[in-house]
């Protein structure tokens, strides 16, 4: 009998939101936002001067060579990604897993999106050789696909691709006339950014990729939802940057003006919004290696996480536990991993991962403490491993493994 969706379980409307940083809001942001509440003139579609030059600022620092009139600026990932799609046409491919939130986009245009699978080492690209099958197969059907999305550092697996796999995918999509879009939200949580290599698809191919990056992966909260792209500065990256200030217009997705002040702050990367972004980044990479550590003491595999806040568990090889707890697919992972962890644990299936598998997304957050001051306790500490809260809350989680095997 073919399973039916749960109310409240759909993928589309109640996905699951990006993984949290799970610590307050920086007081020199909150300071900047409060400063510019009483603005009264909204931000222009695609954002102002000020967004769009310190949104260039911030990937020439990269070494992405950028101009303010590439830029556009939209309130949050989802309405800015569903612009750049609308403004490339055609379907849709994307590796599997990915970010929960970006088949809904596809969807909401009415455009096919096909997965594709990952290389062994890594989530976030496509295997080259998949997809120039998987490019062939869809023509071959009367399709007509056009978009290639990727995620090198990467939501939900937390991995990196390495430089020469993400040439390899990139190399494939060019050659079959795709373009490229490349969500680099979690670049600056790179858990060892000093021996972690990370090389933007645009610096590979600087024509043909568009680069995205929502500000809440490490900037400003989820709850000021503001993000910026990058198109390329060719003749169709202009036309490419156009169609999409018009589709935000008609959208209205035009970041608030407090928050664009925010936004612009965080983007120049002053001394506190700097420290925080190191201090936030190694606190998660040591708590994620701990949670690493338990899965895999488990008997369950997961890739070692070496970006942003969460980490992804295969379960698969504990199959026999879950089956005696009437645990059978990705669904039912989510509902009994959830209540015995206490926190939101979404199921592979949210991520486009088959439903018989046994895989979860775990957010590392939750880990951090119950409240603003344990969680700063957590942040300030040189071994936020051995404070009682967080020591409790991964015995916790490591419990709730163990006892499946």
């Amino acid at each position: 009998m073919q399973r039916t969706v749960e109310e409240g379980r759909g993928p589309v409307r109640y996905g699951p939101p990006a993984p949290a940083p799970g610590l307050p809001v920086l007081p020199e942001l909150s300071a900047v936002l409060a400063a510019a509440a009483g603005r009264t003139h909204a931000e222009p579609p695609g954002g102002g001067p000020a967004l769009r030059g310190a949104a260039a600022a911030y990937w020439w620092r990269r070494g992405l060579q950028t101009e303010a009139r590439s830029v556009a600026a939209a309130s949050g990932a989802q309405p800015l990604l569903f612009a750049l799609m609308a403004a490339v046409g055609g379907d849709v491919l994307l590796p599997r897993p990915c970010p929960a939130w970006w088949v809904p986009q596809a969807t909401m245009l009415g455009r096919a999106a096909y997965h594709v699978p990952t290389p062994a080492e890594c989530g976030g690209v496509t295997d080259p050789f998949a997809l120039l099958e998987t490019v062939r197969r869809v023509r071959d059907e009367g399709g007509d696909p056009r978009l290639l999305l990727l995620s090198v550092p990467d939501d939900p697996t937390a991995t990196v691709a390495p430089p020469e796999v993400v040439h390899e995918v990139c190399e494939a999509a060019v050659s079959e006339g795709l373009h490229i879009i490349s969500d680099e939200t979690w670049l600056d949580t790179l858990h060892r950014p000093q021996e972690t290599v990370f090389v933007s698809p645009a610096e590979m191919f600087p024509g043909q990729v568009t680069v995205l990056a929502d500000l809440a992966g490490a900037y400003t909260p989820a709850s000021w939802p503001a993000a910026v792209a990058r198109c390329p500065l060719t003749a169709y990256g202009a036309a490419l940057h156009a169609r999409t200030l018009d589709l935000l217009t008609a959208i209205g997705a035009v970041v608030a003006g407090p928050v664009a002040e925010a936004a612009t702050y965080a983007l120049g990367e002053p001394e506190p919004v700097a420290v925080r972004l190191r201090s936030a980044a190694a606190l998660h990479a040591r708590v994620a290696a701990a949670a690493h550590r338990a899965v895999l003491t488990s008997g369950a595999l997961a890739r070692p996480p070496q970006a942003g806040r969460h980490l992804y568990a295969d379960l698969g090889p504990l199959r026999a536990g879950l089956a005696a707890r009437r645990v059978t697919d990705s669904m039912d992972l989510e509902d009994y991993l959830s209540e015995r962890l206490g926190v939101p644990a979404p199921g592979g299936h949210r991520f486009g991962d088959e439903m018989g598998g046994l895989r979860v997304r775990i957010a590392t957050a939750p880990l951090l403490g119950a409240t603003p001051q344990e969680r700063l306790e957590s942040l300030s500490s040189g071994q936020p491993l051995e404070l009682p809260h967080v020591a409790d809350a991964l015995s916790t989680f490591t419990t709730a493994f163990d006892e499946l095997r």
